[in-house]
């Protein structure tokens, strides 16, 4: 699921390959634009209050847009991507003076769109119609991307840009704006100029940007190898030399321009915990990883600190079992994750003696199962070996029995869910008309009946508007449409969606919160059944008492 993906497309009426993308641009202007730009983005926002930018006259917009018509439109223009001259009606809106006011407009399915990069970050929204409308229910406005301009001196803004709904080239239509005081303005637009890509260039970029499409996907696998470092080098260095037209067409099996451009958080906040010196008692943190930087500082690094401030006489270290997450984090950030084999090779090295496991896996699924499995490669290696209880604990025989484990869990996520909606309790929000469920994973491995068990924990507690659901649908009951059903027929109409994951991570963002139409959040909006859908995007791992539950996991084998 991806923020902004533009497909290539190859028209039969060209004659030349164009670059498919409406990415921000990077070429450069005079030497003297940085300058000029910074003292334009200080009173943008300024001077957008002042008379200057008084409210064109409803009329004149619907004239304008009725206009159109008349203006070239996208049938004239084949499928492709085009350079373009966009201009406005306001001297504190447009396009950055590097880019001489030109954008990149793309011609798809009939359809017209321009990417402008603008002067600043202080235009927050746009709105292609009028300032009435865009403040009407329901109005869908046009979301920034954050573009980085370069200038000829060698400086670098990152600056707010959008790609706008262009309904006719030659003829003026409305565009509103929102600044960051919150006012709305409306603007007239004209699209103009409109000039094909260079066909050299465009088979260039994309022989540079598959070239990194194609170092991605080698790096893309769950085996280390000796090279695994030195491939991830290759990448980023091949990433960082694309401009950012480029990087908008890294597209391959599994690249995308989401690989290395999504922002994700700092990861010089992150501790990987690989340091050597351990001693003789080691507990090492086992978890399937995560490559969103905030969710591992907070959620994995969490349950670490905390088992770390729990038992002071053992080495608290870290291992994913994830490589393809591992290799992501190092080839973006730079940041060296051990694998389970290596954190142990560590041990070995270090003369470790006792070694305690603490999985932050939620159940005795397959993952659990492999990292017991590479632990008896090893027993023979330390004075002793132990692995603790992964979060829910034993997984029982059927759909109704629970344990201590999972009632704590319930609670713990539960409650949390409840104060994070700004409700007093669980049966306040079930008066408001809300429920909350909880998304997990989901597996085909037996343990898939710990989801099942988590519902009839819920039940159990009386937690009659809480619900548990899985992105692959395995159990069967758990699948999307299940769930959508059964918070209809309960009959709530607000929905607050929640990871059922250690992390906060690809599945949070994107499966559960994302923009797509198969994201949950998507799902149960489309069913309109519901007056409100919310997202909670916060991982297990940095609730308090799910980390005291771990704790006391590994708790438990420390003092046998």
């Amino acid at each position: 699921m991806k923020n902004r993906v533009i497909s290539l497309i190859l028209s039969s009426v060209l004659t030349m390959a164009m670059i498919s993308g409406c990415a921000s641009q990077s070429t450069s202007n005079a030497s003297t634009a940085a300058s000029e730009t910074a003292s334009t983005a200080a009173v943008t926002e300024a001077a957008s209050e002042t008379a200057s930018e008084a409210p064109v006259e409803a009329s004149t917009a619907e004239a304008s847009t009725e206009a159109t018509a008349e203006g070239t439109d996208s049938t004239q223009l084949a499928d492709g991507v085009y350079s373009a001259t966009f201009t406005t009606d306001g001297s504190m809106f447009h396009v950055n003076e590097a880019y001489d006011d030109k954008g990149t407009l793309t011609v798809k399915d009939g359809k017209m769109t321009i990417h402008i990069s603008l002067t600043s970050k202080n235009i927050v929204n746009l709105f292609p119609g009028t300032a009435e409308d865009a403040q009407k229910e329901g109005a869908e406005l046009l979301q920034p991307t954050t573009d980085t301009v370069k200038y000829d001196d060698g400086t670098t803004e990152e600056v707010n840009g959008f790609d706008v709904p262009v309904p006719a080239i030659d003829e003026p239509f409305a565009l509103a704006l929102i600044g960051t005081k919150g006012k709305w303005y409306d603007h007239q637009v004209t699209v103009s100029d409109v000039e094909e890509a260079d066909a050299e260039e465009s088979a260039e970029s994309d022989e540079a940007a598959d070239h990194v499409a194609d170092l991605i996907d080698d790096i893309y696998v769950q085996e280390w190898t000796e090279d695994t470092y030195a491939k991830c080098e290759e990448a980023k260095k091949a990433w960082d030399a694309l401009t950012d037209e480029q990087k908008q067409l890294v597209e391959g099996e599994d690249a995308d321009p989401d690989y290395f451009g999504r922002d994700t958080g700092d990861a010089s906040k992150d501790d990987a915990l690989n340091e050597d010196k351990i001693g003789e008692n080691e507990l090492l943190v086992v978890s399937f990883g995560t490559s969103f930087n905030d969710s591992r500082t907070e959620d994995i690094g969490g349950i670490e600190k905390a088992l770390a401030a729990a038992y002071p006489d053992w080495s608290v270290r870290r291992a994913f079992t994830a490589q393809i997450i591992i290799n992501h984090v190092y080839a973006r950030d730079g940041e060296k994750i051990d694998n389970v084999q290596q954190a142990l090779e560590r041990a070995v090295d270090n003369g470790v003696k006792n070694l305690v496991v603490q999985p932050t896996h939620l159940m005795h699924g397959a993952e659990y199962d492999e990292l017991v499995d590479t632990l008896d490669e090893y027993k023979d290696k330390f004075e002793s070996v132990k692995v603790s209880e992964p979060l829910l604990g034993q997984v029982g025989k059927d759909a109704q029995e629970t344990n201590e484990d999972k009632e704590a869990v319930a609670k713990a996520i539960t409650a949390e869910a409840v104060k994070s909606a700004n409700f007093d309790s669980l049966e306040a929000a079930k008066k408001d008309g809300t429920a909350f469920v909880f998304m997990g994973h989901g597996t085909s491995h037996t343990a898939k009946v710990t989801y099942s068990q988590m519902q009839s924990q819920m039940e159990k507690l009386g937690y009659d508007n809480v619900f548990i659901g899985t992105v692959e649908g395995e159990p069967e009951e758990t699948s999307l449409d299940a769930i959508i059903a059964k918070v209809k027929d309960a009959d709530y109409k607000n929905v607050v969606l929640r990871p059922l994951m250690v992390v906060a991570g690809d599945h949070a963002n994107n499966d559960m919160a994302g923009d797509d139409e198969d994201s949950w959040k998507s799902g149960f909006t489309s069913d309109g059944s519901f007056e409100k859908v919310d997202c909670q995007i916060n991982g297990l791992g940095g609730i308090a008492d799910i980390q005291k539950i771990y704790v006391a996991h590994a708790g438990e084998v420390i003092k046998k």
